[in-house]
């Protein structure tokens, strides 16, 4: 009983607060960063969008670079705590928004490939002048982080994976569904939906205030008048991931390589698409992680006691510890 009323009272205080979130402008217009934007024009498909990054310079250089890729629901604003940790320590930091995310353009019409966002990435530090970079990604992130890396080799100095998805393959699992299906259920997202997702996905039922600034951006973009935009690319975006696994190259990586993985992380595409006997199977990250760094040559796998998806924002010291020693590491 205690339970129940728990919950609806959670409920009524989330339907409470979703009216007063602000509309959220499609580039972030009316969203402050964390330090300055900067715009570079890239060419794809016979059109020019324009990619938005932060470029975190260190009072004391180290003459290292560190390059923070985001997860799917998130844009580079998140990594603010991360970047100035490291650049106090003398890192130069690169944080892109990916077309389709964040402050970067929201094409209409555009066909999606990690090694698209690759080369967009690639292009930032060509414009930078910056040969040579760590490269870290959560989440979605952690995919293009991993093709980064492959297709680039020479520009990857280190390969850090936090909580990355595409861990497994789950077209083994999971039936296809069109892009048409994925935009009408992301037309469909509410404040209510996208918190119970994060709550119980992200968090492990444990929400705290400071959440609510990420919550609150995906929340008001679907206020927006022009959500569909932002849905259509998010629907682009869910079928790259499912349709473009990184799961059978990890043996192929070249680069010194951490993994650091949240244990109680169950994050899955497509859970709500099978039984619950297959859905119990998927996203496993325990088990993940282990098998991940056995495919990894000469990778280094860290686990991180209760924490979840997101260990850079759930449990910041947690997650930094080891980052900040595996890149002093020669």
């Amino acid at each position: 009983m205690k339970k129940l009323l728990l919950a609806a009272l959670i409920c009524i205080a989330a339907a409470a607060r979703s009216q007063n979130v602000g509309v959220t402008a499609i580039n972030l217009e009316n969203i402050g960063y964390p330090y300055p934007v900067n715009f570079l024009d890239v060419a794809i498909e016979g059109n020019t969008y324009q990619m938005a990054y932060m470029d975190v310079k260190p009072e004391k250089p180290n003459g290292k670079t560190v390059v923070l890729l985001h997860g799917k629901n998130f844009c580079g604003a998140y990594w603010g705590q991360t970047a100035k940790t490291l650049a106090e320590l003398g890192y130069r930091i690169i944080i892109p928004d990916q077309i389709g995310f964040g402050k970067s353009s929201k094409p209409e019409h555009l066909q999606y490939s990690f090694q698209m966002l690759a080369n967009n990435t690639r292009l930032i530090l060509d414009e930078l002048g910056i040969m040579k970079a760590t490269i870290v990604g959560h989440s979605m992130g952690g995919m293009l982080a991993t093709r980064f890396a492959l297709m680039f080799p020479e520009a990857t100095e280190k390969l850090v994976l936090e909580n990355p998805i595409g861990l497994e393959d789950w077209q083994q699992k999971v039936p296809y569904k069109p892009i048409d299906w994925w935009y009408e259920n992301e037309m469909a997202a509410t404040y209510e939906s996208i918190k119970d997702y994060q709550l119980t996905n992200y968090y492990g039922g444990n929400w705290k205030p400071e959440y609510d600034q990420w919550l609150d951006i995906q929340a008001g973009w679907t206020k927006n008048q022009n959500y569909k935009i932002i849905a259509w690319n998010s629907a682009l975006t869910y079928d790259m991931i499912f349709t473009q696994p990184v799961c059978y190259e990890f043996y192929q990586l070249q680069v010194s390589t951490l993994l650091i993985i949240g244990q109680r992380d169950r994050t899955a595409l497509g859970k709500n698409l099978v039984s619950p006997d297959i859905a119990s199977t998927m996203g496993d990250y325990p088990e993940l992680g282990k098998k991940t760094a056995s495919l990894i040559p000469g990778s280094t796998l860290v686990e991180l006691d209760n924490v979840g998806h997101l260990p850079h924002i759930e449990d910041f010291n947690k997650f930094i510890a080891p980052l900040k020693e595996f890149l002093k590491k020669p």
